[in-house]
């Protein structure tokens, strides 16, 4: 089966924040990666390694004080380039479906989820007339498996799940192709963290023409939807791989995206030492390499992302064990 080509594709992408007396703080550094129509790319890394930021540079909502190197196409349209108003009006909402980390607060307190809906739609799809409206706002909430009789509910007298659902209705009201869920699932409980991503998959795949790019930490939310994992460290993605020989075998093969796993209570339960360093304040070379059991002199130059990992000593793949099959082939 031929793979489909990417609906997104990021190329050298670097964010800069430049502060007083001319500082820079490197946020996000030469990102590269692709999302095909019908697959779910999740992005993970700890919190604070720049993968919201990465997200807002795509939405074109960064703050006045940044600048931006290399490319991201969505089909024929470069985002990072793109003027305000071409995002305003083409893209937020009707090519990038936002599903926010925070959706109680992204949502208007003062005003019910069906009226939210309704404008929404009224605004992305042009339908007009009240009876339209109410029926294709009952539409929306029905795709997101939000339920009708909470559509004239206000954001608080929602739970976590619930506004969860009614951001994501409103991230698909305006049909588009790409889904940018960024921490969709912080704050919920874990059946409800499955059930979300569950909700998340589903819409990727009722639509292979859509695609969805996830910025977690929840790496076990991550097992459960991804196709493929990015994994970020210090504003740069240091592996990418399929999600299955991610998480299962042969595993990562970044020390850091081993460490990650490593970490988790149903594996070795063991942290990674040290902290990430500042954004501000990386060292020389390979960011990683303080905390890094496997660094030596040659760490302090920067590793480039070789094929799918960036580390000059990566964990190799285990040999299969000989046996008379595999070795007649």
């Amino acid at each position: 089966m031929t793979r489909p080509g990417p609906l997104l594709t990021v190329r050298g992408l670097s964010v800069r924040f430049l502060m007083p007396g001319g500082r820079r703080i490197a946020a996000v550094t030469d990102a590269r990666f692709e999302v095909a129509p019908g697959e779910c790319l999740a992005l993970i890394g700890e919190s604070g390694c720049g993968k919201s930021v990465l997200a807002s540079a795509l939405l074109g909502l960064l703050p006045a004080n940044t600048e931006t190197a290399g490319s991201a196409r969505l089909g024929d349209l470069d985002l990072l380039t793109a003027g305000e108003r071409t995002l305003a009006r083409t893209v937020r909402g009707r090519r990038i479906g936002l599903i926010p980390q925070s959706p109680a607060a992204h949502l208007t307190p003062l005003r019910t989820v069906r009226s939210q809906l309704e404008e929404t739609l009224a605004e992305l799809t042009g339908v007009r007339g009240r009876a339209a409206l109410r029926e294709a706002a009952e539409r929306a909430a029905q795709r997101a498996a939000f339920p009708p009789d909470h559509l004239d509910r206000h954001p608080h007298q929602l739970s976590g799940g619930l506004a969860q659902r009614a951001a994501t209705a409103l991230a698909l009201a305006g049909d588009p192709p790409l889904l940018l869920a960024d921490e969709p699932t912080t704050g919920l409980d874990r059946p409800l963290v499955e059930r979300t991503v569950d909700e998340l998959r589903r819409h990727i795949e009722a639509d292979r023409d859509r695609a969805l790019l996830m910025i977690t930490h929840d790496l076990a939310a991550a097992e459960r939807i991804a196709d493929r994992v990015a994994v970020m460290y210090a504003g740069r993605i240091v592996e990418l791989a399929d999600a299955a020989a991610f998480f299962g075998t042969p595993g990562p093969r970044h020390p850091y995206s081993r460490g990650l796993l490593d970490a988790l209570p149903d594996r070795a339960f063991t942290p990674i030492p040290g902290l990430p360093p500042e954004l501000g304040d990386l060292p020389a070379g390979c960011a990683f390499a303080p905390r890094c059991p496997r660094a030596d002199t040659s760490c302090t130059e920067l590793p480039p992302l070789a094929g799918s990992v960036a580390c000059h000593h990566p964990v190799r793949p285990p040999v299969p064990a000989a046996t008379p099959e595999n070795a007649r082939a």
